[in-house]
């Protein structure tokens, strides 16, 4: 299979199960917005060393928010129902409370149970903290030294699906680059996932375990590093290929990756220079879900 060109290999993406919350952050201006939804991502891009997966899902104009402010969804993922409670209290807490007149509401639609992070986080009011409605949620109102914060009381998690994948093989490492970014903006349209690494691309993509280092659970994928491409026996890289990326997505299901995957697939072999793309599996040691590149056009 070939899109414009591009090599479109006959593999799959190996992605996990994860818990997934979506979370809307919403503030006086759109920029206070995103600086409180972006502290409250930080450390979040893989589960192999971060607490959590996160990342922001989109924007939400002021007409579409419960209190009639700017705003952004972001995700927070964890593999356990226990570590993404107490990821959530602390992002907030610690990313959002402390951000100038930001409010948290909960903004997962078909959740498969509810935390009570809100009403946790109410004590930092120190028995000054109120309660109120807005727009039928049940919000908690925390006084702080500029103002009131405002946060409702349950967040929805549900199931989700976590490490949908992509390589980008280019002539050159800028034009892997390039297609990278072009399929990291064309994900952002996608609503209910994220690409939680560093402005969406991966630079070190990782395989399970260790060749050589029995301590280590993820180490660096030989097999598709560039500079490896001449000492490493069974590597992927083709003779042709000079620069790799991988593109990683979480979702709120399997159905939101695939999409993400096939839209950033398309936006990646409009560039220049592309080669193949491939996807990372591992021998089904990663996860469940198995998604055919080929199956997603």
């Amino acid at each position: 299979m070939e899109i414009n060109g591009v090599e479109i290999e006959d593999t799959f993406a190996e992605a996990f199960g994860i818990k997934v919350s979506r979370v809307l952050v919403t503030a006086a201006t759109k920029k206070l917005a995103k600086i409180a939804a972006t502290e409250a991502t930080g450390y979040g891009t893989s589960v192999i060393g971060c607490p959590a997966e996160a990342g922001i899902d989109c924007y939400v104009p002021p007409e579409e928010t419960p209190d009639g402010r700017p705003g952004y969804i972001i995700m927070i993922c964890n593999p356990s129902k226990k570590s993404l409670d107490h990821e959530l209290l602390e992002r907030i807490g610690m990313g959002i409370l402390t951000a100038p007149t930001t409010a948290v509401f909960d903004a997962l639609d078909d959740e498969d149970e509810k935390l009570n992070i809100g009403f946790k986080l109410k004590f930092f009011g120190d028995g000054y903290e109120k309660e109120l409605e807005i727009d039928g949620r049940k919000i908690h109102s925390i006084p702080i030294m500029s103002g009131d914060f405002l946060i409702e009381s349950e967040f929805g998690i549900k199931d989700g699906v976590a490490g949908g994948n992509f390589f980008i093989m280019g002539d050159s490492q800028s034009s892997a680059l390039l297609a990278a970014q072009a399929a990291v903006d064309a994900i952002a349209a996608v609503e209910g996932t994220v690409t939680p690494f560093p402005g969406g691309v991966v630079a070190s993509g990782s395989k399970v375990g260790s060749n050589k280092y029995k301590f280590l659970n993820a180490s660096t994928n030989e097999k598709m590093c560039v500079t490896l491409k001449d000492e490493v026996e069974d590597t992927q890289i083709p003779e042709n290929v000079n620069g790799v990326y991988e593109i990683v997505i979480d979702g709120v299901d399997e159905e939101a990756v695939r999409e993400a995957m096939k839209e950033g697939i398309k936006a990646a072999c409009t560039v220049p220079g592309i080669i193949k793309i491939s996807a990372g599996n591992y021998g089904g040691n990663l996860g469940a879900y198995k998604i055919k590149l080929h199956d997603l056009f």
